[in-house]
């Protein structure tokens, strides 16, 4: 019988967890902690609020990091502040209403607390029997563990054991029923011997290896219904790698075929890489990824495809080649096959890799057609999943791996037997390959001559899809709902003056409601805009490709009856600008103007640094970053957004665009761009947030009609005084203002080599910050003598890689990151 307090529990996870299913057997928990906390959208309760027939919190001692900098950056470090630690065996009993496949994840993070020093634990972990992990020895970094089992009982026990002298610990853990139909029961073996055999699934436990977003860009937990994390496919690519990344979010089509975003997310189907044979049109090459994997196990492995490629001549190719692992073939996929041929049709392939003695360590997956010799052959794939299956010995942990020939159930065998079936298997792979070899054939030519039929009947059709504008190759991904105009209006009470709260080049930006309540923001052009189609059309691109905490969301677009609008997330403080002067909005501390210029400069720098090539955001000022209800400052208006110059280039040559007053003048003078271009322009938004006054006010006395030049004048004078916001008169330290004026001169620097980095720039940024906020703590200490300063140390985030949801850094500020892996 659950007792009323874990039934609510139960209630409040289920309707915070409302992403899986209302009905769902749902429970995470922050161990050790008395607080519960929200993260992507799950409330992770406490577990000091359970009942004892779930766990008894006597039999656990909690314990807290008493250094905050070992914790991980991201919305997932608050899981690891806390941790509860075992003495001897504990057990978890989680009531079962529904039987199925199940999520376990644990989340570990070795930190010192003040009473345990939790890197020296040691100890096993296990669930329904299965040995999930064996004399654990923690790394020092955070790490979370995904673990999927068939539950058939009414309870599902997760057992923590220490080993003698030591101690086990855990600090969060999920536990969720998934959808059913998810996971099958059984799966297709690999290998010529085995290709019409099955593995029954359901009876072993499976641990998560690798779960990958091919397209080079990754896929974060809030992307994901069931808060799964998928990696860029670019870390485990070769170098000789003949891959193109591709996107395109319109065409995946989940009506079509059965599958849904459960199955992987529209940011998965929607992109690919795919052969580049564009140079080159006999190419005969396989795309082909490694991975690495503990012998001694069989993997289950998912392969997804879509087929999202327009043919950019507007012909339609039959698209067919094959899925290899370490040199067995696992399937064909013909795309014409799939879903009747319906274009964006997700589809995947499940099967089992056995454990074999070659290839000991390493998956080696590749996709192809190993005799393809037609002109421009096109192969690709989606995502890739790589799930480790437990053994004879119910268990995942490598210490207890199972190799060929050395199973309990194969002790014994004869020699004379085992070459008997050698020399049978050789003789039907050779039978099998000649036949295979005489039907591949035949269906070539075949293929061939509906290919040449269907190009003069389709191609009119292909090339008007392309006209529609649909992305075709990007660097990576995310293209927003496409709204029926119908909706924009009635969430705008038709574009009423009255709900408009801004009003730039582009045209007016309305608030706007949903029918499920949603505040949006709707950018709407002008038939008279500056900007026009290129920039609108630029705006979505860029706001596709990125997501960052600290970049404005693109929820979706309109482009029906000729309309241009843009619908972003709402952001219920508006502009920096109308904080800093002409508003009757209250002033900002200068905290609060700190804490915005970090975000700012974390948003700007992910753009530089965020992918293969930077984007150069082209428009950066006061009026272009916004604040949402927290006053958290986000990056906004990527319509005049440029990507940046390749790797053995200084500079894009481009006309000149942006806003007066924030133009850097090498920029304006050469029409060079760089990231140093975005860096000039910040530096002037720190002039504002300093002076709390217009870039250019003619209103003012001549000399002082320039914001830049009336305050750096007076900067290099000392005149600190002079040109603060009177607000803040007295408010800042001089050394503090110094150090601000510092950083913003060499931001303003005529030449471009001369100015920082915006990584160096938020680096400075990020210093400052917490030098604020440790002044904070020694005033209040000063006021409290009683009171202590608990966790004074300097904290830095300065590459902001924790604010980045599902996208992949290629670049980053390399002294400062501290790499966290989470696989």
């Amino acid at each position: 019988m659950i007792n009323l307090k874990f039934f609510t529990l139960w209630v409040l996870t289920a309707l915070c967890s409302t992403r899986v299913s209302s009905a769902s057997d749902s429970f995470f928990l922050n161990c050790g902690s008395p607080e519960n906390v929200t993260v992507t959208n799950r409330t992770f309760e406490s577990d000091n609020n359970l009942g004892r027939e779930i766990f008894d919190s006597t039999r656990g001692v909690s314990v807290r990091t008493t250094d905050s900098n070992s914790l991980p950056s991201g919305d997932e470090s608050t899981l690891f502040e806390t941790a509860r630690v075992f003495s001897d065996e504990s057990i978890y009993r989680f009531p079962i209403e529904q039987h199925g496949w199940f999520i376990i994840r644990l989340y570990f993070l070795p930190f010192v607390s003040a009473s345990r020093d939790l890197i020296t634990a040691r100890f096993s972990v296990s669930a329904q029997n299965f040995t999930l992990i064996k004399d654990y020895k923690p790394s020092k970094t955070s790490i979370v563990k995904e673990y999927s089992l068939n539950i058939s009982t009414d309870n599902l026990s997760l057992e923590f054991l220490p080993k003698t002298d030591s101690f086990a610990f855990i600090n969060a853990l999920e536990v969720f029923r998934l959808p059913e139909n998810l996971l099958p029961e059984e799966a297709g073996l690999i290998g010529t011997q085995s290709s019409k055999k099955n593995l029954k699934l359901s009876t072993h436990a499976m641990e998560t290896v690798s779960r990958v977003n091919m397209g080079n860009v990754s896929v974060g937990r809030d992307q994901d219904k069931l808060w799964r994390q998928w990696d860029s496919d670019s870390a485990y690519m070769g170098e000789a790698h003949f891959g193109l990344p591709v996107l395109n979010l319109k065409a995946v089509n989940f009506s079509a075929g059965g599958i849904t975003d459960v199955n992987a997310p529209v940011y998965v189907y929607g992109t690919a890489t795919r052969l580049n044979s564009e140079n080159n049109p006999n190419t005969n090459a396989n795309l082909t990824w490694t991975f690495q994997v503990e012998p001694g196990f069989d993997y289950f492995l998912r392969f997804h495809f879509c087929n999202i490629i327009v043919d950019p001549f507007g012909f339609e190719r039959q698209i067919s080649f094959d899925i290899f692992v370490n040199s067995e073939k696992v399937d064909s996929v013909d795309m014409t096959e799939v879903a009747n041929g319906t274009f964006g049709a997700p589809y995947f392939v499940d099967a089992v890799m056995r454990k074999s003695k070659s290839h000991e360590g390493a998956l080696n997956l590749s996709i192809g057609g190993v005799m393809d010799v037609s002109l421009y052959p096109v192969s690709f794939i989606n995502g890739f999943e790589v799930l480790k299956l437990s053994n004879d010995k119910r268990s995942l942990d490598v210490s207890d791996a199972v190799f060929p020939g050395s199973s309990s159930r194969n002790k014994s065998s004869n020699p004379r037997i085992g070459l008997i079936a050698g020399l049978s298997a050789a003789l039907c792979v050779g039978l099998v390959f000649g036949v295979v070899v005489f039907s591949w054939c035949l269906r070539k030519r075949r293929s061939r001559n509906r290919q040449m039929q269907s190009v003069h009947s389709r191609g009119d059709e292909q090339i008007k899809q392309n006209e529609t504008g649909e992305s075709l190759i990007f660097s990576s991904s995310k293209i927003g709902y496409r709204f029926p105009l119908a909706l924009i209006k009635e969430a705008t009470d038709d574009f009423d003056e009255r709900l408009v709260i801004g009003v730039g080049g582009f045209g007016k930006v309305f608030k706007g409601v949903l029918r499920d309540k949603t505040e949006i923001a709707v950018k709407r052009g002008a038939p008279q805009s500056r900007q026009g189609l290129a920039e609108f059309k630029t705006e979505i691109e860029m706001l596709s490709q990125f997501r960052h905490r600290h970049l404005v969301s693109l929820i979706g677009y309109c482009d029906e009856n000729s309309e241009m609008i843009i619908v972003y997330e709402y952001m219920e403080k508006g502009t920096l600008k109308n904080h800093l002067y002409d508003s009757d909005n209250p002033r900002l501390s200068w905290k609060q103007r700190l804490e915005i210029c970090v975000g700012a400069a974390r948003g700007l720098h992910y753009l530089h640094t965020g992918s293969t090539r930077a984007i150069i955001h082209r428009d950066v000022k006061s009026a272009n970053i916004l604040l949402d209800e927290n006053f958290m400052a986000k990056v906004a208006d990527f319509g005049l957004s440029k990507t940046g110059p390749d790797l053995d280039q200084t500079h894009v040559s481009t006309a000149v665009k942006g806003s007066f007053g924030y133009l850097d003048p090498e920029y304006l003078t050469r029409q060079q761009l760089t990231e140093k271009s975005d860096v000039y322009s910040f530096g002037v938004v720190m002039l504002e947030v300093l002076c709390g006054r217009p870039v250019i006010d003619p209103s003012l006395p001549r000399e002082k009609v320039n914001l830049i030049e009336w305050a750096m004048k007076l900067v290099k004078k000392g005149k600190l005084e002079e040109i603060i916001d009177p607000f803040l008169d007295g408010k800042v330290k001089i050394e503090e203002l110094k150090k601000y004026c510092e950083i913003t001169d060499k931001c303003l620097a005529q030449n471009g080599t001369e100015r920082p980095t915006m990584g160096d720039l938020l680096w400075n940024l990020e210093f400052m910050l917490q030098l604020q906020a440790k002044d904070e703590k020694a005033e209040m200490v000063e006021d409290d003598p009683e009171a202590s300063v608990v966790g004074s140390t300097l904290q830095f985030s300065v590459n902001g890689v924790g604010d980045i949801a599902g996208i992949s850094m290629s670049k980053v500020f390399a002294q400062m990151v501290v790499r966290e892996e989470t696989r």
